[in-house]
């Protein structure tokens, strides 16, 4: 297969941290060719001698470059995107992929018309506490599900100075944390026939919500998703409960934390679960500890390489994440006008 030749727009915390070091570990699949950022001097000592502009223009006009990556605040995604398309470049966008749907069926027309690959960067697909919750759904450990439950729980009692936290377009915690949990539902079960959401900024002097609650309706099947900013001590991560049995499992799965400390997937025990974070699976009226599914984001990105060389549609579609920005829009309508919204 032909190496791509990637170029990263922004090296902020999601560049330097979930792109560049997967993208490194793939050196046959991949080469950072050029990196767009205000700080050349991070940069090069991440990723050494690679090119580094503080214009997209000059990577979007680069031929050798074949697949560019998003990873600016959210409100620059739409943008950005179009102009990559528009050069004949693959993309992959940073979660969440718009903050408007109406901009995504757009990006998704052009990405068609062009025969290029669009998708969004929903790593959270492999995590490893996910990745068993998915197989025991799918293998019905558990039977049928009637109750679905996920948490993204922080303890930032003090709000700050960032973008993220402003009242930005695309900021607030539904976006950032509520993209991940939404598209692993939609994974599991598609689209939801109703939403019934509670979404508000609960700390003092926020101006973004940092606070979730949402409502999921299948039939007789809900999944809710919950996020809080004032979460010390969270409790479990993840409650599936069906006609078979429960799986409970708390804690979080490890590979953010290695990367942040430097470390690349491949190596020995990437992605496995500490004992102590087992999951405990209850049938038949007895429980039992339950390793995890070892978590690795670099599938990701060995299976967009794959959608590049032979034309498929990649890891995750944008298709896939436009559902995941109208659920966010449903939501907040939810929300503000206290009722359910018909998805």
């Amino acid at each position: 297969m032909k190496k791509i030749n990637t170029a990263l727009i922004g090296f902020g915390f999601s560049g330097a941290t979930f792109h560049a070091p997967v993208l490194q570990a793939l050196p046959e699949q991949f080469e950072i060719a050029a990196v767009m950022s205000s700080n050349p001097e991070k940069v090069k000592q991440q990723l050494g001698h690679v090119t580094v502009t503080d214009s997209i223009d000059t990577i979007l006009d680069d031929h050798a470059i074949d697949l560019v990556i998003i990873t600016t605040p959210n409100s620059m995604h739409y943008e950005q995107a179009k102009n990559s398309l528009l050069a004949g470049k693959h993309v992959i966008v940073e979660k969440p992929f718009v903050v408007d749907s109406k901009e995504g069926e757009e990006l998704i027309k052009l990405a068609e018309e062009k025969k290029l690959v669009l998708n969004v960067y929903h790593n959270r697909r492999w995590d490893n506490d996910f990745l068993t919750v998915k197989q025991l759904i799918q293998k019905n450990t558990l039977g049928d599900i009637y109750t679905y439950e996920a948490h993204f729980d922080r303890f930032r009692p003090e709000v700050k100075n960032r973008w993220r936290e402003s009242n930005e377009p695309g900021s607030g915690i539904l976006f950032d944390l509520g993209s991940h949990l939404i598209d692993q539902a939609l994974n599991l079960f598609g689209r939801p026939e109703f939403i019934l959401a509670d979404v508000f900024a609960q700390r003092e002097n926020a101006v973004a919500d940092d606070y979730f609650h949402l409502i999921l309706g299948y039939g007789r099947l809900r999944a809710i998703l919950r996020s809080g900013s004032i979460i010390m001590q969270p409790g479990h991560r993840f409650q599936v409960h069906g006609t078979k049995g429960s799986f409970l499992k708390s804690g979080i799965d490890p590979q953010e934390e290695a990367l942040k400390s430097g470390g690349r997937p491949g190596t020995e025990r990437w992605g496995e679960d500490d004992p102590q974070q087992y999951g405990e699976l209850f049938l038949d009226g007895e429980s039992q500890k339950l390793p995890a599914i070892p978590g690795d984001y670099s599938q990701f990105y060995r299976e967009v390489c794959n959608a590049i060389n032979t034309g498929g549609p990649g890891p995750v579609p944008a298709k896939e994440s436009l559902d995941v920005i109208r659920i966010i829009e449903a939501a907040k309508e939810s929300s503000q006008t206290q009722t359910a919204v018909r998805f």
